[in-house]
């Protein structure tokens, strides 16, 4: 299952299949319906994604679990009208899609213990900001193994680590050790697997004190111009901070003393 927990202005997602937290077709509609929550509740500013236990952040889709027999034909209209032919209970693993391509602009630490594999590696690629590992975890897709090349890690990998380092990953199938991933630049930080909770909570505390608005014009404005020529890219983010600078009005957010706070926050 996938557990969806509040703490103040914290929100938690935890990964939670047995030994290796293996994820199935309800999961990732689980997932899909958790995020819809975190990014609609404004009093939640920052969360944390992880795995229970300390053998697995997440090994990874369960390429065992049932599955409904499709023709060919029911394949191509599930990949033309997602969803419309599952019912109540998900029959592939095509929920998984509707989450990497949510728009979020409100930050999540990824906290990983142990094995982060194929599809709980994209997960930590498309869906954390800032990454804290424990000693123990290891990084990979072995997709290439199993003649599954092009799965879906290499769209982002590539954008987030050395060419080289990335390409090892992807071509060899082996997997990267926490000291190996932090010289890559996959994750920021590596501790004591009895610290990673408490280090990925004093992180996402401290980002929770900021202004939220100031965090939301943050992300939109470095993500965005990822993808836009430079001078859009300088055009897009002068937009976006004047709009910050002004303030919103009318129950949104004020500016004062140079800080912006949302209505309500004023002590």
């Amino acid at each position: 299952m996938l557990r969806y927990e509040t703490d103040g202005p914290l929100a938690i997602f935890t990964i939670d299949n047995g030994t290796v937290n293996p994820t199935t077709p309800a999961m990732h509609k689980e997932l899909h319906a958790a995020m819809t929550r975190f990014l609609r509740d404004p009093d939640i500013r920052c969360g944390i994604l992880t795995g229970a236990g300390d053998r697995a952040f997440c090994a990874g889709d369960d390429i065992k679990s049932p599955r409904r027999a499709m023709t060919p034909k029911d394949q191509l209209g599930d990949h033309l009208w997602p969803h419309s032919t599952e019912g109540e209970t998900p029959h592939d693993f095509s929920w998984s899609r509707d989450v990497i391509l949510m728009e979020r602009f409100k930050p999540i630490i990824g906290a990983v213990n142990g094995w982060c594999l194929g599809m709980g590696l994209i997960y930590l690629l498309t869906l954390t900001d800032i990454r804290i590992a424990a000693t123990t975890a290891r990084f990979g897709f072995p997709e290439v193994a199993y003649g599954m090349g092009g799965a879906g890690g290499s769209t982002r990998l590539l954008r987030q680590m050395p060419p080289t380092a990335a390409m090892w990953m992807l071509l060899t199938g082996e997997p990267m050790t926490a000291a190996e991933a932090e010289r890559n630049f996959l994750i920021n930080r590596v501790v004591e697997p009895g610290r990673l909770m408490e280090e990925a909570r004093r992180i996402a505390t401290g980002i929770c004190r900021h202004p939220p608005a100031a965090v939301r014009v943050e992300m939109e404005a470095s993500y965005r111009a990822q993808d836009l020529s430079r001078a859009d890219a300088v055009a897009f983010t002068k937009h976006l901070y004047r709009l910050q600078r002004l303030g919103l009005s009318d129950g949104g957010d004020l500016l004062e003393d140079g800080f912006l706070y949302r209505r309500g926050d004023q002590a």
